[in-house]
């Protein structure tokens, strides 16, 4: 049997040639796409193994954080529990302070009505006997005593101060009508007019003068000028022994000091 090497050696090219072709557009590709999707699965595994390890970490982060939730909770109930009874206890003290202080004010409310009671029925004693003193004098002024009258008025008078001189002098200068000199009981003509003369000499010798009788006086004279008024009268020392007994009632009721509390509770 002859060979035709001729025929061979072209079957042999045209199969390296088959190979070449195969070997260069189906199984390189195919190796190519295996070896992608063989990476895709070793990227996936990868991802998937590190997910399991994230997930058992965070697994165990909640774990440990749960353990010290429930022990920061059995902290904080015991902290509450401690607050809880410390308030009942400084709320139990506050109410027994403040029941002690509502008594001490209620003791001390009675102790204050009770004075000012007294201090009422003590000032009332006093304007008693006030109106009693004015009364005895009203009825014991008689025409003897118009000259007394007089000599205080122009006492009174005489011992204004410069200031108020002036202003009176003035007042009188432009006076359009009577210096008004007001009495308790009537004025005799000689104690009118001493008193003429001296308001003519200590103010203005053109100034009219007109007397009237005023019952509120009790026993003293009023001089009326203007706006301004020169007075002298028994009720102003009355008024000052009942503005002086007030004071007293005052200074006597004032708030004792709690040694004055002691020794009166030792007492």
């Amino acid at each position: 049997m002859q060979i035709d090497w001729l025929t061979v050696a072209a079957q042999i090219a045209n199969f390296l040639l088959l190979v070449w072709l195969l070997q260069r557009f189906l199984y390189r590709p195919i190796i190519r796409a295996m070896r992608r999707r063989e990476d895709r699965i070793v990227a996936r595994l990868s991802d998937a193994a590190a997910a399991r390890r994230n997930a058992e970490q965070e697994a165990a982060r909640l774990k440990d954080e749960r353990a010290a939730l429930a022990d920061c909770k059995a902290d904080m109930l015991d902290e509450a529990r401690a607050q809880a009874e410390a308030l009942r206890a400084r709320l139990e003290d506050d109410l027994r302070d403040e029941m002690a202080r509502k008594r001490e004010t209620w003791l001390q409310h009675l102790d204050e009505e009770r004075d000012d009671i007294l201090r009422a029925l003590q000032r009332q004693a006093g304007r008693q006997v006030v109106e009693i003193t004015e009364r005895v004098i009203a009825d014991f002024v008689g025409t003897d005593i118009s000259d007394q009258m007089a000599t205080r008025f122009i006492e009174r008078l005489g011992n204004l101060d410069a200031e108020t001189r002036e202003t009176l002098v003035a007042t009188a200068r432009r006076a359009d009508g009577p210096a008004r000199v007001e009495s308790g009981p009537a004025l005799e003509a000689a104690a009118k007019g001493r008193i003429t003369r001296t308001l003519h000499e200590t103010l203005s010798r053109d100034l009219e003068i007109e007397y009237r009788q005023d019952a509120h006086l009790v026993l003293g004279v009023r001089m009326i000028l203007g706006e301004h008024s020169v007075e002298w009268s028994a009720a102003r020392y009355l008024k000052r022994l009942e503005t002086e007994f007030g004071e007293i009632l005052d200074a006597s009721g004032r708030p004792r000091a709690p040694a004055e509390d002691a020794a009166r509770k030792s007492a």
